[in-house]
């Protein structure tokens, strides 16, 4: 099915109700619904993706995060699709594409749009449809330049991310998530506040 603009208003206007510091709100949002806009950014992901993860594999981090992984063929598969790029080859195969850019000159703009973001994941979340927050074409400038361009994004705005939309082919399984008493301390770092 198609997102209804009931839903995307409603996420949009979660959004819009984030906190930001001294109420800036230095977020600004392009919906991107043209196929041909959609294919540009999920084209500009992968070959972004395909080169941070190329780095990573050549530099050997990427061997570290995986040792873990005994099956080789398994490790191999992981492998091709992160330096192909092909792990935002998702990006495409959305409904729609949220662009989130905000503006420059405030200074709190990174932590103000992931405000936002939060705020729209979890609308999204709440309706039914699925959502991944992609900052791979909004790493290197010169993809940033690119997107830029074709978006029309003047120079006194920062491309922050970008939010693939629609309605999920399955729904995964929850990530495995780290237990509080890991992440969570007593009056100082490394002192469990919960004991299980």
């Amino acid at each position: 099915g198609k997102v209804s603009e009931e839903d995307l208003k409603y996420i949009l206007e979660c959004a819009r109700w984030a906190p930001s510091g001294e109420n800036a709100q230095p977020w600004r949002f392009i919906i991107v619904k043209d196929r041909e806009g959609i294919n540009f950014l999920a084209e500009v992901s992968k070959r972004a993706s395909g080169r941070r993860f190329t780095g990573e594999f050549l530099s050997k981090h990427m061997h570290e995060r995986f040792k873990g992984l005994q099956d080789e063929q398994k490790k191999l598969a992981a492998f091709k699709k992160l330096t192909s790029g092909d792990v935002s080859g998702f990006v495409g195969q959305g409904d729609l594409i949220i662009v989130v850019i905000g503006r420059k000159d405030v200074w709190d703009l990174p932590y103000d749009t992931s405000a936002a973001i939060e705020n729209l994941l979890l609308a999204v979340s709440a309706v039914g449809l699925g959502a991944c927050w992609v900052i791979a074409p909004c790493i290197d400038v010169r993809d940033e330049e690119k997107l830029r361009a074709y978006l029309e994004v003047p120079e006194d705005y920062k491309i922050v991310s970008i939010i693939s939309l629609g309605y999920p082919a399955r729904m995964p399984n929850p990530r495995p998530r780290l237990p509080l008493k890991d992440i969570v301390f007593s009056e100082k770092f490394g002192k469990p506040y919960y004991s299980e």
